[in-house]
């Protein structure tokens, strides 16, 4: 697609009066799992093909380049691609890209179940990179309802290779799919040093980029007991001298925790969970959210037992390795260490023990994970025709569309931004092309991508599924008690 576009105040029209079917914001692997699988609706005889953009600010797709560590890997298996788990004979599936690369029996005698993320990152990249209905150096910066036409105008700026505003231009969409992804969280107490320039404290997110200058810093800090951090504890602690290792690893919570991944643990991140999550009362969600937290914020176990053994290794020739490993621990304050240069002092408190103590480092990695983008920014000119929770969040419907005004006829459609309504899987990677074909289901109001009406061996609650996997099998569940 072409814009046309202006740089004066007036904005043009993308392709003359043009009015798409979906305008896809943001290429994450949410949006992207979503341009992959409305490039396969197949076109009906009477029907014309759903016509479709997406925009991303970004001149390239790069998926957390801060944290492609070597060797690390998804903790989600290769099925859960873009596309295989709504259509396994899709071209854009992973198996599809590794043929195209002449790279399936290297992968198959691999045996790996578990791929490298570097290996995702360039699979999703090749993707972005064929499909042409996306847009880079597209920034969207408003969004309105158009009453007479019955569609959304959006407004956006054409950015150039360097970032800078060359052009801006309006595009008209009959529905919309937000999928602006997560941001980075700093805790406040470090926010002043992590926004000061050349303070030595970074979020993981930017791991890779700074960690040649942390691998020359004395003494070095992770805060984090997520798999994040323990990635970054693993890395650093293999690049440090025997002995001399000096680094110290803190986490707020009680220990350095295993993930849930039995497999009926697992089964919290099937449609079945989702729609029974999305069921449930607003305040038992609210609750049930934060006690969930080692469904998705525990530690790999491999990465747990690769941190020990090599701990381990280093005590083969006596002594202990210079690595302090405390859980439990909390930071209230941190800032620069007078008359130190970049040295820092955080100030620590152990909740169990009710102490405080101050420990001096020269460099953190802030591996505290990530936020919701909040949606309000661009939602402005709709605003006050979104519904809302009692927290003041927006309200979405099971299919992942915010619950609007009826005046307003056009979807939008919220991916990744719905933790609050859906449960802990709207994160998880293996719920994006099944939530993706929801998507476009609903918008197309046909089932271009059938979807199974049961996921999970596990019963949530005491309603049955609503039929049995496979037609004349499985049980009915008989309510303990009737209300009259």
């Amino acid at each position: 697609m072409t814009d046309r576009t202006t740089r004066a105040g007036d904005r043009a029209t993308a392709e003359g009066d043009r009015t798409y079917d979906l305008l896809g914001i943001g290429l994450g692997p949410f949006n992207l799992s979503l341009a992959a699988l409305a490039d396969g609706i197949p076109t009906t005889p009477g029907h014309t093909p759903l016509t479709t953009a997406f925009y991303e600010q970004r001149p390239a797709f790069h998926w957390h380049p801060g944290l492609l560590i070597d060797g690390a890997t998804l903790q989600v298996p290769f099925l859960a691609d873009l596309t295989t788990l709504a259509d396994p004979t899709s071209p854009w599936t992973f198996l599809n890209y590794l043929r195209t690369r002449d790279r399936l029996y290297p992968f198959y005698f691999a045996e790996q179940f578990h791929i490298h993320r570097a290996e995702y990152d360039a699979y999703c990249r090749w993707v972005s990179e064929q499909l042409p209905t996306i847009h880079f150096n597209h920034q969207v910066d408003a969004i309105r309802w158009n009453t007479d036409h019955s569609h959304f105008d959006v407004d956006h700026t054409q950015l150039g290779p360097d970032g800078e505003a060359q052009a801006l231009g309006r595009t008209h969409t009959r529905h919309i799919a937000l999928g602006v992804g997560t941001a980075p969280f700093i805790p406040e107490p470090l926010r002043p040093l992590a926004e000061s320039p050349g303070t030595p404290v970074i979020h993981s997110a930017d791991y890779l980029h700074h960690r040649e200058e942390l691998l020359r810093a004395d003494h070095i800090t992770v805060i984090g007991s997520g798999q994040s951090g323990a990635e970054i504890f693993l890395d650093l602690l293999r690049a440090r001298p025997r002995g001399i290792e000096k680094i110290h690893w803190l986490a707020r919570t009680q220990a350095f925790a295993p993930m849930e991944y039995s497999k009926l643990g697992l089964e919290h991140f099937t449609p079945d969970y989702t729609h029974y999550f999305h069921a449930l009362p607003e305040h038992v969600r609210d609750t049930l959210v934060p006690q969930q937290w080692q469904l998705h914020k525990g530690i790999d176990t491999d990465t747990i037992a690769a941190i020990h053994d090599e701990l381990y290794r280093r005590t083969l020739h006596g002594g202990w390795p210079d690595a302090t490993l405390t859980p439990g621990v909390s930071v209230r304050t941190a800032g620069r260490l007078s008359g130190s240069g970049n040295r820092i002092e955080l100030h620590l408190e152990h909740t169990q023990q009710a102490t405080r103590s101050r420990l001096t480092t020269d460099a953190v990695v802030l591996a505290t994970g990530y936020r919701e983008r909040p949606l309000d920014t661009l939602l402005t000119g709709i605003a006050p025709h979104i519904h809302r929770d009692t927290q003041g969040r927006p309200r979405i419907h099971t299919d992942f569309r915010l619950d609007l005004d009826p005046t307003i006829t056009g979807n939008i459609y919220v991916q990744n931004a719905e933790r609050h309504t859906h449960g802990v899987g709207a994160p998880d990677l293996g719920l994006a092309a099944w939530r993706s074909a929801t998507i476009l289901n609903n918008l197309t109001d046909t089932t271009p991508y059938p979807l199974p009406q049961r996921t999970a061996f596990t019963t949530f609650g005491l309603t049955p599924h609503p039929t049995p996997a496979i037609p004349g099998q499985g049980t009915t569940l008989t309510p303990l008690t009737q209300d009259h």
